[in-house]
């Protein structure tokens, strides 16, 4: 068996009940290009569809790439992640959500990249935004990110802080750490990429980069994060206690609290936006009475939304959502 010194990469895969999408998964997976040894770890987490059969006949396919973890009850995405982690044995170490797609030379060049590059501790890269039942491109994940213009080549955990997950959670490789086992917050119930991406950076200490060209394919369906946050406004709302809650444990790694406020400030803002665009005038006036801390704007549109809270059409006009 191969020690995590001698095996480059290992790719974790959590699903559940994900039977019209895994298969697209891992089919990008196991055909990927490259030159090193990799894994890819794939927990089902006890499906009650045919989603631990299809994972099956591609582990027939490549008995040596694909480990299955078949949990015996629902352990619920959290756990489902520190299992995978526990089990990871590769030096670098990618996360894949089983509904989305890797391209043809994602893993070769994100691993050429940390190899090429020690201060770089996390690696990600553009993905293609898509409808599922279409398949049409509706997007770019990093290119159409509204905090683009924020993020420098070599971003650092401020940046995750202060501007949010400015890549797609199935983009991300990062180096093995010793504290795997303290990077999954299961204080946060819906969000768990954002708090995951600030507790690697804070353990790792290096710098965050990109490497060129759209590798990988962002899923959007019926049963996505998006499409469900849209159907239940209770649901947003959790996620920005998620958000907060991830970047306060940016404390525990020296991020001042000016910065961490600056991204509660942030994180406010973008939900008095969702609901703006709701034309849930209530909820936009309380997030961004808010979003006003130690008088802290995000950008112009912020300082326009706190100066006319109480015009919430005016807002709406002049940020261009009517």
């Amino acid at each position: 068996m191969k020690t995590a010194s001698q095996l480059k990469l290992s790719v974790i895969v959590p699903v559940y009940n994900l039977e019209n999408y895994i298969a697209d998964c891992l089919e990008g997976l196991i055909y990927q290009d490259v030159n090193f040894d990799y894994e890819i770890i794939v927990a089902n987490d006890c499906s009650t569809d045919n989603s631990l059969e299809i994972i099956q006949q591609y582990q027939a396919q490549a008995p040596n790439l694909i480990k299955i973890i078949d949990n015996e009850s629902n352990q619920r995405l959290a756990k489902n992640m520190r299992l995978l982690l526990a089990h990871a044995k590769g030096q670098y170490i990618a996360y894949m959500d089983g509904d989305d797609v890797a391209l043809p030379g994602k893993l070769q060049a994100q691993v050429d990249h940390l190899d090429k590059n020690p201060e770089c501790a996390m690696v990600y890269h553009e993905v293609e935004v898509f409808e599922s039942d279409s398949n049409e491109t509706t997007g770019y994940y990093c290119k159409d990110y509204y905090n683009k213009k924020c993020i420098p080549d070599k971003a650092t955990i401020e940046h995750v802080v202060k501007y949010g997950s400015f890549f797609q959670a199935s983009t991300l490789m990062f180096r093995r750490h010793s504290h795997l086992d303290k990077v999954v917050d299961e204080q946060c119930k819906i969000i768990l990429d954002h708090p995951f991406q600030v507790l690697n950076a804070g353990f790792l200490n290096g710098t965050i980069e990109a490497v060129d060209g759209v590798l990988g394919r962002y899923r959007i369906h019926a049963n996505s994060f998006g499409a469900m946050t849209l159907k239940d406004h209770s649901r947003r709302e959790q996620v920005l206690a998620d958000q907060l809650q991830a970047i306060s444990n940016a404390a525990q790694f020296g991020i001042s609290e000016k910065t961490i406020n600056e991204g509660r400030a942030h994180y406010y803002f973008a939900t008095a936006l969702f609901f703006l665009k709701l034309k849930q005038n209530e909820l936009f006036a309380k997030y961004i009475k808010l979003s006003d801390i130690d008088g802290f704007c995000f950008d112009i549109r912020h300082r326009y939304a706190i100066d006319h809270v109480n015009e919430p059409e005016s807002v709406a006009l002049e940020l261009g959502f009517v």
